[in-house]
Parts: C-alpha cells; structure tokens; sequence
C-alpha cells in the first residue's frame, strides 16, 4: 500500500459522497463513478454517519438477488471503521495500513462527519504483473455473412475492432501483457496488432490447431504464472474495470472467479401453478431473472496448473469440474454496461450506442 496520503478536510469534498440510506444502488454507483471514491458515505440529517457502503457491498448485494433500485440501507455496513479529528495522522495512516483501507471518515463524538481521510495511490495505472488472455480463435457462425472473411473479435464496433477496444480499456487498467488466442482467420488478427507495440503493450498468439474451447486454449499458454490471469472472451464489450476483478479474486483469495451478468427476461406466456387438478395461481406473463455467465474469468496460477493439456473444454466446463473437486470458486456481479456481441442485432446495438455517446 504505496502512494501519497491525503488529508480532506477544509473544503469538505466528502459532501459529493454522501447520500441518505434511502438512496438506490444505482445512485450509489452513480457516485462513486463521477467522485473516483471508493465509500459513499450514507448520512441522516445534520451529517450523521449511519454507515458507508463500498462497490463491493453493492455487489454483494447483487449476488443475493437485490436490484439496482433496492436501498443503500440494505448493503450498507453500518459500524464502520471512523476516527476522530483528534487522532494523529500517523496514527490514522497506521490503522489504514493495518486494515488496507484506502478511505476512514472522521467524525465527532456526536457521529457526525467532520472529514474524510484518502490514501491514494501515486500511480492509479501502474503496470500490473497478470497477464490478460483474449479468446479469438471462433468462427462466429451466428455472424454469418460477416465473418465469412472477418474474425468475429475483428468485426468493427465504432470504428475499431472489438479486440482493440478490449486490449485499450486492459492497458487503462494497467495490463501490458497479452495473449490472443487465435484459430479462424488468425492471420487477421496478428496482421493488425503484431506485436502490440502500437498500443504500447507486448502481444503474443496462442494458435490453436482446432479449437479447444476457452479452457482448453488457456492450457496452450506458454507458463509458469506466479500471478492471477484475467481471460475474457473476444466477444464480450464491458465496461468493468479488469483490475478492480483482478484485485476482488486475490483479496478473496479464490481458486477461479467468474464474472456473471443479472439476466431478465419475460415470459411470452401466462405461467400457471397448480396442486393435483387445482389451479393454485396464474401469474400473465411473469419476469424472471438469473445471473448468466459474462464471459470474463480470473484463474489462479493454481488453476492453471490445473487446466488439461491437448483438450478441448469450454470454461463453464472446467468450472464445473473444479466444484466437484471442492475448489474455492467465486461469482462477481457485473452492474457496469455489458454486452455479448452474439449476432448481428446486437452488433448494430452496440454501434447505435456508441454512435449516441
């Protein structure tokens, strides 16, 4: 825990962060996007500090099925770590140090807030040690007549590749080596990137003679990894930071995580429940919802250590087979925009956003 600490108090900028616990998930997220904190502060009248609430509580809270609309005051931690305006800096930092804690309010004998504390990093994008593996080898059948002489990952989204936009948001994030798995048209693809230097990363290509599957192409990597990896599919435009997944699997201390999406969807028919010959409820339509694989995993160098040598595996699969050997496998709710570039529809989606941004 490196950087430079910072003392906010004068000016109160912890004001922009604070929000009453009646406030919804998506304002809370709202926040912490425009402020780049890591707490909103949830306050009652006059500053009173009822408890903070992280990204990761949100999330949390997603994977127990609440929705962007419930209230901060049901993922809020309410006793939250706090130190007093007389407390000496040193100490402060020490406690923060201790707890790898990168903000602590402070506040006064009444509970009320009087200041904030922020440790911040002197370099958000420092390079990072994990290597980040891109899936670009399918054919892309569901694409068809546009992948007839184009990879799927190639195919353009605002002008750009879809693997570009990926490789640029992972060197943002402070990722500078990369493996791009490649199989159909892979020629397209080292063609364009080479060897990354245009983007200012290093890239390298796993060929794939036939195709493995997710799983099965990351076992073709060149190894030992002493740090996690991220694999996302070619596919897949997020707009989640890939360190802050990177950063939840360690802390988690996870054997492999994978990133899930909250999936609704209607029913296009009444859905009737009944006991014996008795009709007990007719629901018109009902809403249902699941969270679905996003396509991005991180894999600790256990893990890969795991993954088969030569043999085709999709990583559900290998998901799968790692929880019956009662590995420790983890889910991180996506709340960023997401979307699995499938077919064509959702390729002219995707464009039509961009085009609105």
């Amino acid at each position: 825990m490196t950087g430079e600490f910072l003392i906010v108090k004068s000016k109160k900028p912890w004001k922009q962060v604070c929000l009453p616990a009646e406030a919804t998930l998506e304002e809370g997220i709202r926040i912490l996007n425009i402020s780049g904190q890591r707490l909103v502060l949830v306050v009652a009248k006059g500053w009173r500090l009822l408890g903070t609430v992280s990204d990761g509580d949100i999330r949390r809270g997603l994977l127990r099925g609440l929705q962007l609309s419930n209230s901060l005051g049901e993922v809020m931690h309410r006793r939250p770590l706090v130190v007093s305006p007389s407390m000496d800096l040193s100490a402060v930092l020490e406690i923060m140090r201790i707890n790898r804690i990168f903000q602590i309010p402070v506040v006064d004998e009444k509970k009320n807030i009087c200041g904030l504390h922020v440790w911040e990093p002197a370099d958000k994008t420092s390079r990072r040690q994990n290597a980040f593996v891109i899936m670009a080898g399918g054919r892309g059948s569901r694409m068809m007549p546009f992948t007839e002489t184009c990879p799927k990952p190639m195919l353009l989204v605002d002008g750009k590749p879809m693997l570009e936009h990926i490789v640029v948001r992972a060197r943002e994030a402070g990722f500078r080596d990369f493996f791009l798995c490649i199989n159909y048209l892979g020629g397209k693809v080292e063609r364009y990137f080479r060897n990354g230097d245009k983007w200012g990363v290093k890239i390298r290509y796993v060929k794939e003679k036939t195709p493995l599957g997710t799983a099965g192409a990351v076992g073709l990597l060149p190894g030992p990894f002493h740090h996690p990896l991220l694999v996302t599919n070619g596919d897949v435009l997020t707009e989640v930071n890939y360190g802050d997944l990177v950063d939840f699997h360690e802390k988690h201390q996870g054997f492999a995580t994978m990133a899930v999406q909250l999936h609704r969807w209607e029913h296009p028919f009444g859905v009737v429940e009944f006991d014996g010959v008795e009709i007990q409820k007719i629901q018109e339509k009902p809403l249902s919802q699941a969270h679905v694989n996003a396509g991005i995993y991180v894999l600790s160098p256990k893990a890969l250590r795991t993954l088969p040598c030569n043999r085709a595996i999709h990583m559900p699969d290998f998901f799968v087979e790692m929880k019956k050997r009662k590995k420790r496998l983890l889910a991180y709710p996506l709340h960023e925009p997401w979307l699995d570039v499938g077919n064509p529809k959702d390729l002219e989606q995707v464009n039509r956003s961009k085009k609105k941004k």
